[in-house]
């Protein structure tokens, strides 16, 4: 694992090393164990390592035998001997061991058409000396970041916002448009920011930049469901076997590895295919109460017979970290459980370099509760139009919390409307209420439901489950779930694979019919069916629980007023009305609803402008947190 970083220009000049050096610098975290740069007229390539394949010879940026093609790259591809061989077989001449220059021989084969081919994870930058462009791409899931920055003079590019900040001449200030939809989704969805003039490539693309400045994006995988219908013990069988594979697969290192471990099927899973394969570490953090997830973590642990180590999170130890976590987010991001996600990550660091994890594992299986929704809604949605326009019209007139409101409201609200992820924070008319903005913009801004359009257009040959998941595939997955992974772990220098999302798993897993994905009132169903016999029976049907952060309670407590002075003080009042933050807080803590969710996504958002709008993200930065 690594962080790339770079600068091309439209014209005659040669980026500076003391650019490529600050660029890199603000990256540390991503690679202590080397760093290099390499540069030319009007292209240079800047590269973090932290040492995890070929330990003696992956010094990056890396290029071919003539030095016509230059690469920095950032992840793992586990099919990279394999890829190897058949790019020996055709002639090919290598000089290290390393996954890395295997892209470099693939692209001197098959040109832009090498990504198709590469299983794992990646953001990485290809310059092309013989036809003077820049080629680069982001891995199929988004499990890897790619972020990048245009103008009329240049093109900057890093696996992380700060690397760009750092060079001169960017300015920073807010995107509105990714304020208003982070709002809604606590994340902000690709291709933008929360940086005026960021972007992000999203998942499955790839990117080329011309001599000249010309810049064309396109998509070269699509997470799109195609339902197979086959018989269930078909399916059953397959998963057991894929999945087998692909932990193979992820375990492939020259460092030590582990697993994390909470108390659901899907890490379980994880570790118990490594288990099967060699002795290995797991590591677990939970909160004090009634879902502390460390005490199923550690029976499961004693079950599979692995070293195990775990961390109770105080409230003091969550807020203490906040400040480290948001500057490596690099957005605000107001899922409160990646904090937990920052502890259990330096917890593993004190022992291992990589881990495995079972992110993803709901949106291929079907796992997270919603999407049992259209069953529990038929009743409502078959009434004819106009009945459910009236229950919809005196839904609303009911106070917020009355029995059976929420129920009635999304039951006569079309699917496109009512699900954009597993996140829906704020509607827009809560955002008319807290958000300081001219009307005029609230109306006409790319909204939360437009921007899951695009995805929705696209699967309405799907039934209503697999349309969410594709949702999800597309927005929440690499927007909150894969971006808290990356940037929590590589804080701590800790390279986090995820077998589940892996290109030949995913192959069956499009195809497993809804059916069998939700059926006996239960989510995973075929996935827990294929786990029984692997996993303990005491976890094969527990509740998804995530990590429950206790945030409700937190902010009932005098840590809600802690939160409103913070957010007060941040400066965003520019772009959040005090006083509806000022009552919302009010009604929380007087128990006259829950706020919780709100207040955190306004808090996160805070922080972040007080991190990167009014200090200078640099390395200095880091080491003083």
């Amino acid at each position: 694992m690594c962080g790339i970083t770079g600068a091309m220009y439209f014209e005659d000049r040669e980026p500076e090393q003391s650019l490529l050096k600050r660029m890199t610098d603000c990256i540390v975290h991503r690679g202590p164990d080397d760093f290099g740069f390499w540069s030319e007229n009007r292209i240079g390539l800047g590269f973090r390592r932290l040492s995890i394949i070929d330990l003696k010879e992956g010094h990056q940026p890396l290029a071919n035998e003539d030095e016509t093609v230059w690469i920095a790259f950032n992840g793992e591809i586990y099919n990279y001997k394999y890829l190897r061989n058949q790019l020996q077989a055709k002639g090919h001449q290598f000089k290290t061991h390393s996954d890395t220059e295997v892209i470099v021989h693939l692209y001197e084969e098959y040109g832009e058409e090498c990504v198709k081919q590469l299983r794992g994870m990646f953001g990485f930058v290809i310059w092309d000396r013989n036809k003077k462009r820049l080629f680069g791409a982001r891995d199929h899931f988004g499990i890897k970041p790619f972020y990048y920055f245009k103008d009329r003079s240049r093109f900057l590019f890093g696996s992380e916002i700060k690397s760009i900040l750092a060079a001169e001449g960017v300015e920073r200030s807010i995107h509105t448009e990714s304020l208003l939809n982070y709002l809604t989704f606590q994340y902000v969805p690709e291709p933008t920011t929360m940086f005026q003039g960021i972007h992000k490539l999203p998942p499955g693309h790839s990117i080329t930049v011309s001599y000249e400045g010309d810049m064309q994006i396109r998509r070269y995988w699509d997470p799109m469901l195609e339902p197979e219908e086959r018989p269930f013990e078909y399916y059953v069988e397959q998963i057991r076997e894929t999945l087998k594979d692909s932990v193979v697969h992820h375990m492939q290192s020259d460092v030590e590895r582990g697993c994390f471990l909470s108390s659901g099927i899907d890490s379980t899973a994880i570790a118990a295919q490594m288990r099967s394969i060699e002795p290995i570490r797991t590591f677990s953090v939970g909160f004090e109460g009634a879902n502390n997830e460390t005490v199923i973590a550690r029976q499961t642990a004693a079950a599979l017979d692995t070293e195990h180590y775990d961390k109770i999170i105080s409230q003091k130890d969550y807020f203490d970290t906040l400040p480290k976590a948001v500057w490596h987010q690099d957005e605000p991001v107001a899922d409160p459980s990646a904090i937990a996600l920052y502890h259990v990550a330096q917890l593993a660091r004190e022992h291992v370099t990589v881990v495995l994890s079972g992110e993803g594992a709901d949106e291929l299986f079907g796992g997270y509760r919603i999407y049992r929704e259209p069953l529990s809604l038929r009743s409502v949605e078959r009434l004819p139009y106009g009945v459910k326009r009236l229950l919809h019209a005196l839904a609303r007139m009911l106070p917020e919390g009355t029995y059976g409101r929420n129920y009635v409201l999304r039951g006569t609200t079309p699917l496109e409307e009512r699900f954009l992820g597993n996140a829906k924070i704020f509607t827009e008319d809560m955002k008319a209420e807290v958000v300081r903005m001219d009307a005029e913009m609230l109306r006409s801004y790319k909204n939360p439901v437009q921007v899951a359009k695009a995805f929705y257009d696209k699967s309405k040959h799907l039934d209503p489950v697999s349309r969410m998941q594709y949702i999800d595939m597309n927005l929440w997955l690499p927007g909150d779930i894969l971006m808290k992974a990356d940037k929590m772990t590589m804080a701590h220098s800790l390279e986090l694979r995820v077998p589940f999302l892996d290109v030949e798993l995913y192959e069956l897993t499009r195809r497993i019919p809804a059916k069998y994905r939700l059926a006996e009132g239960t989510t995973k169903y075929i996935f827990r069916k294929a786990m029984e016999g692997i996993i303990p029976d005491f976890i094969l049907n527990r509740p998804k629980l995530g990590f429950p952060v206790p945030m409700r309670d937190w902010i009932k407590g005098p840590q809600g007023k802690s939160i409103l002075e913070q957010i007060e003080g941040s400066g965003i009042e520019d772009y959040i009305r005090m006083d509806s933050v000022q009552r919302m807080l009010a009604k929380h803590q007087k128990g006259e609803g829950d706020y919780a969710r709100r207040i955190w996504t306004i808090y996160m958002f805070a922080l972040w402008h007080q991190t990167y709008l009014e200090e200078v993200p640099n390395r200095s930065m880091a080491q003083a947190l």
